[in-house]
């Protein structure tokens, strides 16, 4: 049926019988679409009925649906004009995985992060009444983005202004109270009925008006219906906050859903849906196991049978197993993370010391200023977060634990870029708005074991520090590393016509790169760094009054990065005839793509530096010349 139909229109059209086959149409090209090319399963297969039954109520893009964090907007697009597209997801120059404003317009807003769609929500909604229009704005959030503060500040501030909005509240994990059955829906369609609310405002009149005993009487029916209410009402917190409450609602019954949300297009003021979902409703692998399909990189249709991964483990599981041997030779040792303890590695480290573990939810700025809480108290907190989430919380950072150097440990995982997830989640902006920061030390590991190094010391500091790493794997390194301290940086191999200062991972590309040089006849030193707060002053004005050429390498952008760092220590040092070469991502956001696509487009790969080098590419056996 997809091919056929004019999208979004055609659902209008449509019977719930059609709707129901074209649900399982969609759910097909989901699995083996997402099969192929990677991608969040199990939450698009949970919203394939709400998609459709927001599509035929609403008229987009007119009508506003904005779809918090976005990952579950598989369907939305396939029913808004990119079919077509949808075998290119989360490909370098394809469709993206996220709402994507200059993709559609019925991509209202950009997302990628969580707990923003009420917000943004919000703001529509008021521009649309200081204009003069009358679209419909229906703001999609998840219950686990509900855990984030900016959420419940956007509930709040919408209950204040009563501005029309309807909020969708996909409820595919827990309910938020119980399903009282045939009285809760009761109550929900007399909530939204226009009848009930003219019926009940007339009687509040009538009551008030009853000489001598009207408005004694009204003040204790209040007091009883507002009782009853905590009684009977499950969505009571929403209530209070000051919107209507609806549900629950099975968000895999298209005739219920419909109904509902044609009703909420006739209620005045802000309300809330709360629909019911099941993350990878459809496909049974996904049922059972949601977690483990929520992202996947590819699997068996058949039989779910997700791709082995040999070979050396990730830094994420380095990190995750280092922090629970550490945590037994120290009780002090607390993780806290928001809503990833498994993708931040500390699956191990929950289930050893659940004591001493904290998933706070979606909730960074609070998981840091928790961790300052526990660091002023004698404890060593660690908290591990993505890199493009720990900028959620970059007011914590300064104001409740640098300001007052507690000793909290950063773990940045997913730094540089992260692949097909594209710019909202490449990690490449943390040294930037980290290293203005007075007081933090930022460390970056060239492989695994410098990561197991660099955590021990940070530990031993009583100071606040960064240590951020790569998605991946590691290199499989065996040879432990020798001890060293803050600022000290290493000299990889000696070269006498240039040297290559690089960061992290960038360091093994470094010595690709220099591998090549030599074979050319230039011989070029390799400086891993290990620290961009406090560089190694000592060992980087040594190289630059050595050799004449110094370039700079970073899974970073180039504005604010390492490079900026070697540059102001050159200029402060009074070296400005240097010749420095920085290799890094220029001053835009970084595309959707894999990334050794995105190191071979930037040039952050052994050809890419010898090219910086030798300003020339490198000429490849049978005289063919790499681009």
């Amino acid at each position: 049926m997809l091919a056929d139909l004019k999208l979004p229109e055609d659902l209008k059209k449509l019977s719930f019988p059609q709707l129901e086959a074209l649900a399982q149409e969609i759910r097909t090209l989901l699995i083996n679409t997402i099969a192929r090319q990677g991608g969040h399963l199990a939450p698009n297969l949970g919203v394939v009925e709400l998609t459709l039954a927001l599509h035929k109520v609403f008229d987009s893009p007119y009508d506003k649906i904005i779809w918090d964090v976005g990952h579950q907007s598989y369907v939305h697009k396939i029913l808004t004009g990119r079919l077509d597209k949808f075998s290119k997801l989360r490909e370098m120059g394809g469709l993206s995985g996220f709402p994507k404003p200059d993709e559609s317009p019925h991509d209202i807003f950009a997302t990628g992060h969580s707990s923003t769609s009420i917000s943004v929500g919000l703001g529509l909604a008021k521009a649309r009444d200081l204009l003069g229009e009358q679209y419909k704005v229906i703001s999609v959030i998840g219950d686990g983005s509900l855990t984030g503060g900016l959420a419940f500040e956007a509930l709040n501030n919408a209950g204040h202004l009563k501005t029309n909005l309807i909020v969708v509240l996909n409820d595919n994990e827990m309910s938020i109270a119980p399903n009282v059955g045939a009285l809760s829906t009761y109550l929900s369609r007399a909530r939204i009925n226009p009848t009930f609310y003219k019926i009940k405002a007339d009687l509040e009149q009538f009551i008030q008006r009853i000489p001598k005993v009207g408005a004694v009487t009204f003040r204790y029916l209040d007091k009883i219906k507002d009782s009853l209410k905590y009684l009977v009402i499950p969505g009571i917190l929403f209530e209070e906050l000051g919107f209507t409450y609806v549900g629950p609602v099975d968000g895999h019954n298209l005739r219920q859903l419909t109904k509902t949300l044609a009703e909420a297009t006739r209620h005045q003021g802000p309300i809330l849906i709360h629909v019911l979902t099941k993350k990878g409703y459809g496909y049974p692998p996904a049922e059972e196991n949601p977690s483990k399909y929520h992202g996947v990189p590819g699997f068996h249709v058949k039989t779910g049978e997700l791709p082995t991964v040999s070979g050396p483990p990730t830094y994420t599981q380095v990190f995750g197993t280092t922090l629970t041997e550490l945590a037994a030779l120290d009780e002090r040792i607390v993780a806290i993370t928001a809503a990833m303890t498994e993708g931040t590695g500390l699956k191990s480290f929950a289930e050893t010391y659940p004591e001493r573990f904290f998933d706070v939810g979606i909730a960074e700025a609070h998981a840091v200023t928790m961790a300052g809480g526990l660091a002023r108290a004698g404890m060593k907190p660690v908290v591990a977060i993505y890199s493009t989430f720990l900028q959620r919380a970059f007011d914590q950072i300064i104001h409740d634990v640098c300001l007052q150097e507690l000793p909290v440990v950063f773990a940045i995982d997913r730094a540089g870029v992260v692949g097909e997830d594209g710019p909202t989640h490449h990690g490449v902006f943390d040294l930037a708005y980290l290293r203005m920061i007075p007081g933090l030390t930022i460390m970056v590991p060239k492989d695994e074991n410098e990561l197991r190094q660099m955590l021990m010391l940070a530990l031993k500091m009583d100071k606040p520090v960064a240590i951020r790493y790569p998605r991946g794997q590691g290199t499989g390194v065996l040879a432990t590393v020798d001890p060293f301290g803050p600022g000290e940086a290493e000299v990889v191999r000696p070269g006498e016509q240039a040297a290559i200062l690089a960061l992290g991972p960038m360091v093994q590309t470094a010595v690709e790169a220099a591998d090549l040089l030599c074979k050319a006849g230039i011989n070029c030193a390799v400086i891993n760094a290990r620290f961009v707060k406090p560089l190694d002053r000592k060992t980087i004005l040594h190289w630059a009054r050595r050799v004449p050429h110094l370039i700079t390498v970073e899974d970073h952008v180039l504005t604010g990065g390492f490079g900026s760092a070697v540059l102001e220590l050159l200029a402060e040092a009074g070296l400005r005839k240097v010749q420095i070469s920085r290799l890094g991502y220029p001053d835009h956001f970084i595309e959707t793509g894999t990334i050794p696509d995105l190191h071979d487009l930037y040039g952050l790969t052994a050809e890419g530096i010898f090219r910086t080098v030798t300003n020339r590419p490198l000429t490849l056996a049978g005289g063919e010349k790499r681009k």
